[in-house]
């Protein structure tokens, strides 16, 4: 979702929040959750109560066949999801519920299949209307990205690309001037799930994204407490927890993923003070 600025300019409303947190001397944490789980009605409470407990950008994981880079905890969760018949127009429902209820931004995090098949154009609109932030998508590239690069332009909505260890220089860049909100740096190489140490490899990364002309980094895979979180925002822009809250709102429903949302957010305000 965008804001039209005095200057005609569209304004990334996730970009406009993470700027916000780091100005006021944190940084954003941004919480990703499957919609679905344990079942539509409550991922959409669960989403709606990690907003009201600090969360600054929502997540919201669609559940897919083949999750490749999703740990065990994620793909338990989207497999119940579809186990309990999720179709894709949950998702933006989903969405229009949460965003009727919280300011906070919205992001799907998608495997472009699902997209594909949907209809890229289509997609777009439906989550434009639905008052969708844009789309995380883990498996595509800014080189085949022309569709969604259009299509997300046209909808004024934001696109996070994916930037790893192993990326070269040029495809860093590539995912900072193609990226809209943020660009999304993985950690870890591999599969998501909660780690004891968040990798440093996240910090030399960032590094790189930084000299590539980015200003709007997160970090993500492995981080679950507020030690991390902290740790993450002393030189990134934004920390992404999944795993950590999936798993809270697995064995304790809507008021536990709310406590740990909360604990979390502490984590990502006080940065200044901890260091």
């Amino acid at each position: 979702m965008t804001n039209t600025s005095t200057t005609g300019h569209t304004v990334s409303t996730v970009e406009a929040t993470i700027a916000a947190r780091r100005d006021a001397g944190g940084g954003a944490l941004i919480g990703y959750l499957p919609v679905g789980f344990p079942t539509l009605t409550e991922s959409i409470d669960a989403a709606v109560a990690i907003a009201n407990s600090g969360v600054d950008i929502i997540e919201l994981g669609l559940p897919y066949s083949d999750p490749v880079m999703d740990g065990p905890v994620i793909q338990a969760a989207t497999q119940q999801a579809l186990a309990n018949g999720f179709r894709l127009r949950h998702g933006f429902e989903a969405v229009a519920a949460i965003t009727a209820q919280v300011k906070t931004p919205v992001l799907i995090m998608t495997y472009w299949n699902p997209v594909l098949q949907y209809g890229v154009d289509r997609f777009a609109d439906d989550l434009a209307a639905a008052g969708g932030a844009g789309l995380i998508t883990p498996d595509l590239i800014p080189d085949d990205a022309d569709a969604w690069l259009s299509a997300s332009g046209r909808a004024g909505l934001d696109r996070v690309f994916l930037a790893a260890p192993s990326s070269s220089d040029d495809r860093l860049v590539q995912a900072v001037t193609q990226s809209r909100g943020f660009v999304y740096a993985v950690s870890t190489m591999g599969i998501t799930g909660a780690r004891t140490d968040v990798d440093s490899a996240a910090r030399v990364l960032v590094a790189r994204l930084r000299a590539a002309g980015s200003t709007s980094a997160c970090v993500g895979l492995g981080i679950s407490t507020p030690a991390q979180v902290r740790e993450v925002l002393e030189y990134a822009d934004g920390a992404i927890v999944g795993s950590a809250l999936v798993k809270a709102l697995a064995d304790g429903g809507v008021p536990a993923v709310a406590t740990l949302a909360a604990e979390l957010a502490a984590g990502a305000r006080d940065i200044r003070a901890a260091l």
